[in-house]
């Protein structure tokens, strides 16, 4: 039987990184450390009056009542996975994007526009942030919208006009504690370290867009005759570097320890370390990739 009803919060979490722990404990003492991140999940989820739809490897979607509950639940997730024990040098993280719509339920499942905008903002989430969009902080109550900040509005699949995208502030400093709105703002120095064939480039407030491709006149000229003339493209916005397939070809990403993925016409938020290759995958462009590392410091 397939039902819809009120308006409900969607929330994705998944452990970032397991890609790693599996290379570096093996897959049984991994997957203990994997589940004891969703046993504690599980427990916040239930506490704020949630459900958990499903478990999907080391993800978890779960329904939750409003955008209020959505939010404390992300930050919670977030304080009680950072009070995790390091296990021989690796800290656990995890990701988490929500928004707040109507679903359709069926007995077992959730689905609908509103799990894919969720899902959306968990892509674009790195370990130990919280993403959401603008029509779910309008729900909040003011408190707890003064303790967001806007990251941009991005143009995502599916949807004619662009999505307004925000993160939750939910630590200062190192202490990872809930943080309180203020009306402090300390800017970040943020960079973004390129380098193709040898070459390195650093963008940065002083440098907020670069373009590749095979054209002479591009910022980074690939030799690969797969890329187009002007490939794809790299903007800072508001303290975070997008990177913008313009090919027709593609434009393959492969972050560091996780699976490589491609952009066709669409954008996607930088995050971490990885490669970048143009008009075909990773391993068949040999030396025709972009090597990236962000660094941020306050």
């Amino acid at each position: 039987m397939t039902t819809s009803g009120n308006s409900v919060a969607v929330l994705f979490a998944d452990v970032a990184g397991s890609t790693r722990l599996y290379d570096s404990f093996g897959d049984t003492r991994a997957k203990q450390l994997v589940d004891e991140c969703l046993d504690v999940m599980r427990v916040v989820i239930a506490k704020a009056g949630g459900y958990v739809v499903k478990t999907i490897g080391d993800e978890i979607m779960c329904v939750l009542p409003d955008a209020e509950k959505a939010w404390m639940t992300a930050a919670d997730i977030q304080i009680k996975i950072a009070d995790l024990p390091v296990i021989d040098g690796h800290k656990r993280a995890v990701r988490i994007g929500f928004h707040v719509g109507l679903v359709i339920k069926t007995q077992d499942d959730v689905f609908g526009d509103t799990v894919n905008m969720a899902a959306r903002m968990t892509g674009l989430a790195k370990g130990g942030q919280i993403m959401t969009t603008g029509v779910t902080v309008s729900l909040l109550p003011k408190l707890l919208r003064g303790a967001t900040r806007k990251i941009a509005n991005l143009p995502i699949k599916g949807k004619e006009e662009e999505i307004a995208v925000y993160e939750v502030i939910w630590q200062v400093s190192d202490d990872m504690t809930m943080a309180l709105p203020s009306r402090t703002y300390h800017p970040r120095l943020v960079q973004l370290h390129l380098s193709y064939r040898g070459d390195p480039l650093v963008m940065n407030q002083l440098c907020q867009r670069i373009v590749m491709g095979r054209d002479l006149a591009c910022h980074v000229v690939v030799s690969d005759k797969m890329a187009s003339r002007h490939h794809a493209c790299i903007e800072l916005r508001q303290e975070k570097f997008f990177l913008i397939d313009q090919s027709t070809n593609g434009t393959f990403v492969q972050p560091d320890g996780e699976s490589q993925f491609v952009l066709r016409r669409e954008e996607i938020m930088l995050q971490g370390s990885g490669r970048i290759a143009f008009g075909r995958g990773i391993e068949d462009a040999q030396e025709d990739v972009v090597f990236f590392k962000l660094t941020d410091s306050t």
